[in-house]
Parts: C-alpha cells; structure tokens; sequence
C-alpha cells in the first residue's frame, strides 16, 4: 500500500517517517512480545520492510530503546519547558495532574515501560541509556521543584528526595495499571493534587 504522505516529503522527511514507523513497530513487538522474544525479523515485518532495510536506520534492539528513551525524555522535558513558561507554575502543575494519569496509566504505555526497565536490569547498555535519560529528567524536576517554592515563597529543602518521590509517584501508576487496569483514576486524582500540594 503506498503511504499518501510519503510522495510529499524530501529524502530527509522519508528517512525520519521511515524512522518513526520502526520505532512504533518496535514499541508493539516489545509491548507483545518482550524484548528478547522481538526479533529484529519480526519488527521489521511489522515495519513493513525488510530486516537489510531497518539495519540503515537502527544497528541493534539497543538502538531501537535509546531512541525510544530519547523520544519519551524529549516529551518530558517539553512538558517541563511548557510548565515553566506558565505565569503560575504551580497551577501549571496541578493543570496536568488527569493528562499525566492517563499517560502513565495506558496500558500500552506502562507495558513498553515495564519492558525497558526490565531489560535495564539486566543489560548494562539498556541500564546505562535509562539511567541517562533518568538523570536528565531529575535535573530538569529539580529545577522546576526550587522554582516553583521560590516563587510561591516557601524554603527549598530536600529537593533532590522531594524529585525522587513526585517521579515514583507518577511513575509508581505505570506498575500500578497492569497490576490493576481498573483502578479507580478519578479516585486519585484529589490525593495526587493533596500530594503536589505538600511537596510544592
């Protein structure tokens, strides 16, 4: 099937959609069939390409997970760019709480997730891309966590532990949504409002 887009984009624009639809076939074949099971065969195959094909824009799995976990930092830092161009941080904050629940509560989301960390766990070069994307969004958190005290005039203390709680918080709900698909979410959006509230 001929992609009606793809005749309207220069090589560059062809090479970065042919590079998106390798990672979203990817992100499927992990989330269904865990790294290790994800053959580089079967992605391709899901890509729509072949496997000679796919090895010009990833090298490796490996490859495949930086750019994921390159792709999902992005999205975080430009929420966190987004919050800070805000006249009120902390009702930026507080304005995101249903979106950020929903995101860290797909199914789909948490299980690709989930995939990664596990792989990290047990391979050094998944462990140390995660780590580094990690460290990125920490900073970034810290910055908007003293801002945001600042700016409503309270003391900035244990910033680095308060970064460390929000991020499990959040991040807490990815395990939470396939232990428990059900949960209430509306439920929890008021004690995760009473929780930014304490901490910011």
């Amino acid at each position: 099937m001929v992609d009606p887009v793809e005749p309207f984009l220069d090589q560059e624009g062809r090479g970065l959609a042919r590079r998106e639809q390798i990672l979203a076939a990817a992100a499927a074949c992990f989330v269904r069939e865990g790294f290790h099971g994800a053959s580089i065969a079967r992605i391709a195959k899901a890509a729509g390409m072949s496997a000679g094909n796919l090895y010009h824009f990833f090298e490796s799995k490996e490859a495949m997970i930086a750019a994921l976990v390159q792709r999902k930092l992005d999205h975080s830092l430009a929420l966190f760019a987004q919050i800070e161009d805000a006249e009120d941080l902390f009702q930026a904050m507080m304005d995101r709480i249903e979106a950020g629940l929903d995101e860290q509560t797909d199914l789909d989301h948490a299980a690709l997730e989930m995939e990664i960390l596990a792989e990290a766990a047990r391979n050094p070069v998944v462990a140390a891309i995660v780590r580094a994307a990690d460290a990125a969004k920490r900073q970034r958190l810290r910055r908007l966590y003293r801002a945001t005290r600042q700016a409503r005039g309270l003391p900035v203390e244990d910033e680095a532990a308060a970064t460390e709680v929000l991020t499990a918080l959040f991040e807490g709900l990815q395990a939470r949504a396939i232990s428990h698909p059900q949960l209430d979410k509306a439920g929890l959006v008021p004690l995760l409002r009473l929780a930014l509230r304490t901490l910011f």
